[in-house]
């Protein structure tokens, strides 16, 4: 079955994806606490500016406002019987969007965990989940998205939820964890994991890899244990613009625009084909990585020391797939913070 995620990869080497949906929002006005999903009916100007924003600045793909548009997200806010209605909005304006463009722009249906904790160690049944997963996905593939987009798991439970989901609904996806816990998802899973799991799914993603976590060098670090964990198929990049500082009452992310265009040439060459920005990345970031990637041409894939030279130390030691002699190396990376500079 072709699809339009696969058509335009087959036609380039890399595709830059969008930046953050909740800081934008927050600059736009959402109060902590409001369910962004509600804004796909109340403010639909804002969520069509936030799409298109994203379009003028370079992207050929971005997610739909609908992250925490499950049954158990909405539930927080009495809105569990609009799970299908906030999905298709979420989809129909990203399509206007897209469709307006002028290019081919791919909108996909963003997928977030439900919140919940899986069973056994939680009420989250595997059923239930799957149950919640295709509501939402069949929102979206009503209001036209091209490819689901789960993104931001802990879970390899939920994540396999999430897997069946999209099969149930003849839908393509790809699917991200974070690795926020020391190089590890915060439910353990380290990065060869997530490679063999993948490799198991009888419904398998057309790429996946990681988003948000700690800060670009972290993730980047992530996306080389896909690789050395025999990664096969189209990996995905979508690390945060730094790291998250509170400065007067609000959380500001420290990457500069120079610094997430470093983060996504190094990207390219450590692997991913699919690259972009989480919390904190603004149109002016993606501006630059595009420039960056249409700019510079590929190189070697990075070591471990110049992603810590470019883009500062990593947040811990261990990322849980080293032997002994490695992590110690590791450690030795993340507590010096920037490596020295060649030239001094």
């Amino acid at each position: 079955m072709n699809d339009a995620l696969s058509d335009l990869l087959a036609t380039r080497p890399w595709l830059l994806a969008d930046g953050a949906t909740g800081t934008n929002l927050f600059n736009m006005g959402l109060q902590s606490g409001d369910a962004p999903e509600l804004w796909n009916v109340d403010s639909p100007d804002k969520i069509r500016t936030l799409y298109r924003n994203a379009v003028e600045a370079g992207s050929d793909l971005f997610l739909t406002n609908t992250f925490g548009g499950n049954a158990s997200r909405l539930k927080l806010h009495d809105a569990q019987d609009r799970v299908h209605e906030l999905n298709r909005l979420g989809a129909e304006l990203g399509r206007e969007i897209a469709d307006a463009s002028g290019r081919r722009v791919i909108v996909a249906g963003s997928i977030g965990p439900t919140g919940e904790i899986m069973a056994p160690m939680g009420a989250l049944t595997h059923t239930l989940a799957v149950e919640m997963f295709h509501e939402q996905a069949e929102g979206l593939k009503a209001g036209g998205a091209d490819v689901l987009w789960v993104e931001t798991i802990s879970a390899p439970e939920e994540y396999k939820a999430a897997a069946e989901a999209a099969a149930l609904a003849e839908m393509p996806w790809c699917g991200t964890m974070s690795f926020d816990t020391a190089g590890r998802t915060m439910m353990g899973m380290t990065s060869a994991a997530m490679v063999q799991m993948v490799r198991k799914l009888k419904h398998k993603p057309l790429a996946y890899g990681a988003n948000c976590g700690v800060g670009a060098s972290d993730l980047l670090r992530t996306v080389l244990g896909f690789v050395e964990g025999g990664a096969e198929g189209v990996l995905i990049a979508k690390g945060n613009a730094g790291i998250p500082k509170y400065v007067e009452g609000h959380i500001h992310y420290d990457g500069t625009p120079d610094l997430m265009a470093e983060y996504a040439v190094l990207a390219r060459d450590c692997g991913a084909r699919i690259i972009g920005g989480c919390c904190g990345t603004m149109q002016e970031h993606l501006r630059a990585m595009r420039h960056a990637l249409e700019t510079r041409a590929p190189g070697p894939r990075p070591s471990l020391d110049e992603i810590t030279e470019a883009l500062g130390g990593f947040s811990s030691a261990l990322d849980g797939t080293e032997g002994a002699e490695a992590a110690a190396a590791t450690g030795r990376r993340a507590r010096g913070g920037r490596t020295r500079r060649r030239d001094g």
